[in-house]
């Protein structure tokens, strides 16, 4: 008869001893350890930018596909955004638009959220945020000349 040394009859020949065999809880709390420890020693992998941008990428469709995504409110985005756009300005990493740019973002944004579709249309001209495109594209170029 074969041994069934360091086989489980549930687990249908897979051992109970090993990272793999422990519960994800456990495998996550040793990983962080280990994560820990690296940093302090100096030899962690340091992502580029360009490294931690897919990662996220994959991470997020991989979410995704699975159902566990999070679902951003309006709010929320606009909130992720704001404090994006106040970060990368601080680094002096934030893109500055040209006069065309502004002037086009300001139209998109104006198209996108449902310029005259709103149920009080004497509204539509100034229902974008802060004032109408063209009223943006104007500060932008002003912006400009202040540098």
């Amino acid at each position: 008869m074969p041994s069934n040394k360091g086989k489980d009859e549930d687990n249908k020949g897979t051992s109970q001893r090993g990272f793999a065999s422990m519960d994800e809880e456990k495998q996550r709390e040793i990983a962080s350890k280990g994560g820990h420890a690296a940093h302090e020693k100096g030899t962690a992998h340091e992502f580029t930018s360009e490294e931690a941008r897919e990662a996220g990428r994959k991470g997020g469709h991989a979410a995704h596909e699975k159902g566990t995504a999070h679902e951003f409110t309006s709010e929320e985005a606009r909130e992720a955004g704001r404090k994006g756009g106040h970060a990368a300005h601080e680094k002096g990493t934030a893109h500055e638009f040209s006069s065309e740019e502004a002037r086009e973002a300001g139209r998109k944004g104006g198209h996108s959220r449902g310029k005259g579709d709103s149920e009080d249309e004497d509204k539509s001209s100034s229902s974008t945020r802060g004032g109408t495109s063209e009223q943006h594209a104007e500060a932008g170029r002003q912006s400009h000349k202040n540098r």
